[in-house]
Order: structure tokens, then C-alpha cells, then sequence
């Protein structure tokens, strides 16, 4: 067991802890990084082989460093784990690598986190910056599956050599799953459970990338209290990148309303329609896994981690990485730099204040 003592305890490092550490340089507070993976950039380096970002290089770099490549291009799941690993590299940020938190619990002085491998640390302020994306929803009805059927998530799946044959069932068309009804349409049936109205935008307009217009115009920078940003949060809009249900359709997978039951083998759909499947990928979202958050007033009574823009009621917990944290852009590459800076802002201006003694 070694113990560790630093002013900010920075758990996770991946594009959200990454940020901050750059704007932590800055400061006169001392800090260290935690991650469970063997290597910087590996939760990109778990996720499905031919994924791509939907974010051109432009706008795809973390503060300080640009993406090599062509800026309008779009950088794969690899080449955007290692532009990660260089990146703590060129800085040399204090990374304990291969360390995942058992507990973190409050202190009277602080915060107090315990690995899985009994190593602990003290510090005077967390910042959790394991992202948006945890851990995989899988509906209830899931179980409602015979065990004949494989059952996959946007986690677990990594290419099609994965699928059994058969009909293949895909539920969720976000930008994942109309990923994966591309890929799987080359070598199996595939049907679509498709869920709420998306509004997808063209990858170029006027010669320019969609993300260049997005940022121009604000709208990559929308408040998700603003009108703007509560429009965006329903409609979740994405580039179409050849992914658009008519151009999937020409590509042989069946587009069907959103998945309303399960029997066995047998799937219906919210029109009627039924079919027997071999197998089914989960692509429906993701939640938080906090149960190692051992500090009360955390948590909503569904698990999910409370914050105001990334801070949290309890004092000196912060948050990086969450899906529509202040703007658009804050669970995506180009918007973690903007809400890093934001966020030690806040935190250097917190630790300023005058501490008021009790009966002054």
C-alpha cells in the first residue's frame, strides 16, 4: 500500500482530465492523475474498430497541441487514443496508470480516495473526469432474451466477426448504432429500432466543414439552459457522414419504429411489425456507474452525479466531461478545453475565499 498527498486529485485521464491538467499548469496547486487503464487513451482504444469521430481534426484537439492530419478529415479511434497518449507525454502530467478507485469518501481536511490495489489518496480537492460516457444502458427487456440470443452493447462490440449469423437486431440510432447498422449491412441483415426525431446536418456547407459553421455561429457554444440549447438537447443533432436513414435503407438494413417487445427470439415493434433475431446490440445511451462515490449529497436517487456546470453541492468536488456540462461542445473533444478553463477558474476563485470561523 503507498500513500499520496497533493492540493487536486484528478480521476480519470482522458480528454476531460487531460484538459484540465493543461490549465492546472498555470496555477501554483499541485495535482496527480489517476486512470484504471494500462495506457492513456485506452478507453478509445476498447470501443468498436471502425469508429471514426464525427468531429473534424479542426476540431478535435485538446489546448495546446494540435491534431496532425488534414483538418477536414476525421480522425479514427486509434489515431485519436495515441494524439492522447502524446499529448500527457509532452507535458509530463503526473499520471498513476492501472489505478481504479474503489472509494473515494470525504474527510474532515479533504477528500480520500482507496484504489482497488489498497494504494490511497489524500487531497484537498477532486475533480471527477471520467466523462459522459460509463457504462452502457441496457433496457430491462434485455432479459426477456432467450441465452441463444448474443446480446452486445456499444461497448462491447468491436467488429462484425463478433456477430453470429442471422438477423441482427440494432437498437438505437444515434451516431453508434446507425455506425454499427453500416458496418453490419455489408455482411448481415440488419434491422434498425430506430427512437426520438434526429435531425442530422451535412457534413460540408458552402465548401466548409459543418463544425466551422457550428462554431461561427455559436451554436457549437450554446448554453444548454439557452432556447437554442434546449432545442439542440432534443433533436441531439449529428453529421450525416453517408449515416442517414434513406441512405441506409439503399444499403439493405430495415428501418423500424422503436422496439416495444421481447419474447425468446421474437422482437415487435411499435407497429406491429415482428421478426426473430440472432442477436441484438444495445446502442441506447449510457449512465453513470458512482457507487464508488462514497460522499452523501452526490447523487440523485438514480445514481447520477449532481452539478451545477461542473461543480458540484459538495464543496471542492468538481466535474469535467459531462454531456452538455455548460454548451454543445462540453462531453466532445473541442469543448473540454473551453469548460477546463471555466472550471479552474471557479476553483482558484473558491479557494480565495475567506474562511469564515464559527461564533466570528
Amino acid at each position: 500500500m503507498k500513500q499520496y498527498e497533493t492540493n487536486i486529485l484528478i480521476i480519470g485521464a482522458g480528454q476531460a482530465g487531460l484538459a484540465v491538467a493543461y490549465y492546472l499548469q498555470s496555477t501554483s496547486l499541485s495535482y496527480l492523475m489517476l486512470d484504471k487503464n494500462e495506457r492513456i487513451g485506452d478507453s478509445w482504444r476498447q470501443r468498436y474498430e471502425s469508429l471514426t469521430l464525427f468531429t473534424s481534426r479542426a476540431f478535435s484537439a485538446l489546448p495546446g497541441v494540435a491534431l496532425d492530419g488534414d483538418p477536414n478529415g476525421y480522425a479514427t479511434r486509434d489515431e485519436i487514443a495515441n494524439y492522447f497518449e502524446r499529448y500527457a507525454q509532452h507535458f509530463g502530467f503526473p499520471v498513476h496508470l492501472n489505478q481504479s478507485i474503489q472509494t473515494l469518501e470525504k474527510t474532515p481536511t479533504g477528500f480520500q480516495a482507496t484504489t482497488t490495489r489498497g494504494d490511497i489518496y489524500s487531497s484537498d480537492i477532486v475533480i471527477i473526469a471520467t466523462g459522459a460516457f460509463q457504462e452502457a444502458r441496457v433496457p430491462q427487456m434485455s432479459q426477456d432474451f432467450v441465452p441463444a440470443v448474443r446480446q452486445f452493447t456499444a461497448q462491447s462490440y468491436r467488429n462484425p466477426k463478433q456477430i453470429p449469423d442471422g438477423k441482427v437486431l440494432i437498437v438505437g440510432d444515434g451516431a453508434s448504432g446507425r455506425d454499427f447498422a453500416n458496418e453490419l449491412s455489408k455482411t448481415h441483415e440488419v434491422l434498425l429500432a430506430t427512437g426520438r426525431s434526429r435531425r442530422l446536418l451535412p457534413d460540408r456547407l458552402f465548401g466548409k466543414s459543418i463544425w466551422w459553421w457550428l462554431d461561427k455561429t455559436g451554436l457549437l457554444h450554446a448554453r444548454r439552459d439557452s432556447i437554442i440549447g434546449r432545442i439542440m438537447q432534443k433533436t441531439d443533432p449529428f453529421p450525416a457522414r453517408g449515416r442517414r436513414l434513406q441512405t441506409l435503407r439503399e444499403k439493405g438494413v430495415e428501418v423500424l419504429p422503436y422496439l416495444s417487445s421481447v419474447n425468446g427470439n421474437t422482437v415487435r415493434f411499435a407497429n406491429g411489425h415482428v421478426e426473430q433475431v440472432t442477436s441484438v446490440i444495445w446502442a441506447v445511451g449510457y449512465q453513470d456507474n458512482s457507487d464508488w462515490v462514497a460522499i452523501p449529497n452526490t447523487k440523485d436517487n438514480d445514481g447520477n452525479l449532481i452539478h451545477e456546470e461542473g461543480i458540484s453541492p459538495v464543496d471542492d468536488l468538481y466535474f469535467m466531461g459531462r454531456s452538455w456540462q455548460r454548451t454543445r461542445g462540453s462531453a466532445l473533444i473541442t469543448g473540454v478545453g473551453d469548460d477546463a478553463h471555466y472550471l479552474i477558474q471557479q476553483i482558484q476563485k473558491n479557494r480565495s475565499k475567506p474562511t469564515i470561523m464559527q461564533g466570528a
